[in-house]
């Protein structure tokens, strides 16, 4: 928690997909279809100025910077227009993405866990609570890779705001405190390598780091 040296105790990790328009694009789409969720474990989060691993079975891992929504009050089918009252706080992610076992798994109509829901596959920064920083519509998000920006948008290009997400989500299972969200990534998504440092930026959270090993 940003500020403190208390831990958010994290229960599981849900992702959405193609959430903003020009990164559905270079996916392949360009649809404001239903949102649609994938998951990863909750041990795969890991702290800002971690050291990572290139991690195995991959030529091809990828970045994609999001929003992180912490989940502080449970809810079942929840309202949009009351979703942000279960809002806890909010941080800066990376989803680190085997886009090759993606796109692998994807082409036989297979689950895409081992391309997205592997060690350390979810770096986050601190979470600042919603009270000191508001809801976040219009935010820049940034990702830069050795100095270079790679992806650079704004949150109110997302195609499903932050109370559509929750609403959505509450109708297939019950959130609970300790849930995050990774609300999906802006256009710009591409290739890291081992000694490559990662910078993930949006204004008013704290910033998150790392560093493939």
């Amino acid at each position: 928690m940003a500020g403190s040296s208390a831990r958010f105790a994290v229960r599981r990790i849900l992702c959405v997909g193609r959430n903003y328009a020009a990164h559905a694009r270079e996916m392949g789409a360009d649809l404001r279809e239903p949102p649609f969720f994938f998951t990863k474990p909750a041990d795969a989060v890991c702290d800002s100025g971690t050291a990572v691993p290139y991690p195995s079975l991959t030529g091809n891992l990828h970045h994609e910077v999001e929003l992180v929504v912490a989940i502080g009050t449970g809810g079942a089918d929840i309202a949009a227009g009351a979703a942000l009252a279960h809002v806890w706080g909010y941080g800066v992610g990376i989803d680190l993405t085997r886009r090759d076992l993606q796109n692998a798994a994807k082409a036989k109509g297979h689950p895409w866990d081992w391309g997205k829901a592997f060690d350390l596959s979810a770096p986050c920064g601190p979470l600042t609570p919603a009270a000191a920083i508001g809801s976040l519509v219009d935010a820049r998000i940034e990702l830069t890779v050795n100095g270079t920006v790679r992806q650079s948008a704004t949150t109110a290009d997302m195609i499903w705001s932050v109370p559509e997400i929750i609403a959505a989500a509450s109708t297939a299972i019950r959130l609970e405190p300790g849930d995050l969200i990774y609300t999906g990534t802006p256009e710009g998504v591409g290739p890291v390598v081992a000694g490559d440092r990662m910078d993930a930026s949006i204004a008013g959270l704290e910033p998150l780091w790392i560093k493939l090993t």
